[in-house]
C-alpha cells in the first residue's frame, strides 16, 4: 500500500512538473534543460532564417537598426526551434550559460562564440537580444523582458557536425534588474535556446488548375507556376512536374485559339548570362514536353527566358529565391 502511495505521489509530482511548461511546448532532443527550469515561451518553424553570431560584437547601428560584428553572422535556413526557459530565482545568467555550454560540449558541439570571453560584449548594455516584446506564444507577460538587466546578458553559439547535417544552437541568458519589479516574472533568470537545423526548403506551392490559369491570365495577363521542377542548374523536367504539365495541356486543349509565351525565371545565384541561358532552356523543355507528351502544336508555344530580371521576391534569402524560380505563362 505504501509503495502504491509512493508511486502515485511520484506520478503526481511528475505531472505537476510537466504542467508548469507552456502548453504544447517540449524540449529539443539535441539538448537537455537546466534543472528546475520550465518552458515559458515556445515556437517551431519548419523552415525559417536565422543569423548566427560567430565573432566579436562591434556596435548597434542606429540608422540601419542592425547589429554589426567583426565578421558577418552565419546565415542559416532550415528548421528552427525557439525555447525560453525560466529558472529559479537564485540562478545567474552565467550559471545558465556555463551549464548549457558544458552540456553542448559533452554532446560533441563546438563553441563558436562566447560573450563572456569577448571584451567588446560590454557594449551589449544598450539593448537586449533577443528579448523585448514577446512575439511568440508565452505563459508570461509579453512585456516581461523589459525589466531584464541588459548588463547581465550572456550569449553563446555552437555547432555540431553530423553525417546527416550540422545542428546549430544559439544561447542568450539574462538576469532580472533587482531594482525593477514592474514586469518581473515569478523567477529570476531566463535563457533563450534557438536550435537551427539547416536544410533545403521543400517546394510546397498549390497546383494551379487549368481554369485558374485562364482566370489569372485574363485578370493579370500572366500566371506563375511553381509545380514544374528542375534540379539545380539543370533544364531536365523532373517526373513530379507531370500534374502541372497536364493542367497546362488541359488549358490549351480547352481553348484552341490560345497561344502562349512560356517564360522561364531563375534566382540570382550565378551570373546573368548563365541564368539567361538556363531560364530559356527550361522554358524550351516545357514547350517540348507539351508538344511531345500532350500533342500540343508547337506553333502555339514560344519559349523565352529572362533569368533573374523579373523577381517577385528578394533574392537575399532562400524563401525569396524559391519564389523567383518559376515558369510563367503569358498569352501571345
Amino acid at each position: 500500500m505504501m509503495r502504491r502511495c509512493l508511486c502515485l505521489g511520484m506520478l503526481l509530482l511528475s505531472l505537476a512538473a510537466q504542467g508548469a511548461d507552456l502548453a504544447g511546448s517540449k524540449d529539443h532532443p539535441a539538448i537537455k534543460r537546466f534543472a528546475g527550469s520550465e518552458i515559458v515561451t515556445y515556437d517551431y518553424k519548419r523552415f525559417d532564417a536565422f543569423d548566427l553570431q560567430t565573432s566579436t560584437f562591434q556596435q548597434y547601428n542606429l540608422e540601419t537598426k542592425q547589429r554589426e560584428y567583426a565578421s558577418p553572422p552565419l546565415h542559416l535556413e532550415g528548421a528552427r526551434t525557439t525555447i525560453w526557459y525560466e529558472s529559479p530565482g537564485d540562478t545567474s545568467a552565467t550559471e545558465l550559460l556555463r551549464n548549457y555550454q558544458n552540456e553542448l560540449q559533452a554532446r560533441g558541439f563546438k563553441i563558436l562564440y562566447d560573450s563572456t570571453k569577448d571584451p567588446a560584449a560590454t557594449r551589449w548594455n544598450n539593448y537586449l537580444t533577443p528579448f523585448g516584446a514577446v512575439e511568440y506564444k508565452t505563459s508570461r507577460s509579453r512585456y516581461v523582458m523589459y525589466a531584464a538587466d541588459s548588463r547581465g546578458v550572456r550569449v553563446s553559439t555552437a555547432r555540431l557536425d553530423k553525417p546527416e547535417g550540422s545542428i546549430y544552437v544559439a544561447l542568450t541568458a539574462v538576469e532580472w534588474n533587482k531594482d525593477d519589479s514592474t514586469f518581473k516574472a515569478k523567477r529570476g533568470a531566463y535563457i533563450a535556446v534557438e536550435i537551427i537545423e539547416p536544410k533545403a526548403m521543400t517546394q510546397n506551392m498549390v497546383l494551379v488548375k487549368a481554369d485558374e490559369m485562364s482566370k489569372a491570365m485574363a485578370t493579370h495577363g500572366k500566371v506563375a507556376l511553381y509545380g514544374i521542377y528542375f534540379d539545380t542548374n539543370k533544364a531536365e523536367i523532373k517526373p513530379e512536374s507531370r500534374p502541372a504539365l497536364e493542367e497546362i495541356a488541359k488549358l490549351l486543349k480547352g481553348e484552341p485559339g490560345l497561344r502562349l509565351h512560356i517564360v522561364g525565371h531563375t534566382d540570382n545565384v550565378g551570373g546573368l548570362e548563365s541564368n539567361m541561358g538556363l531560364s530559356r532552356r527550361r522554358a524550351e523543355a516545357v514547350q517540348a514536353a507539351l508538344v511531345g507528351s500532350f500533342g500540343i502544336a508547337a506553333s502555339r508555344l514560344t519559349a523565352n527566358g529572362v533569368g533573374y530580371l523579373a523577381p517577385v521576391a528578394s533574392n537575399g534569402a532562400e524563401e525569396g529565391r524559391a519564389k523567383n524560380r518559376r515558369v510563367e505563362l503569358v498569352p501571345q
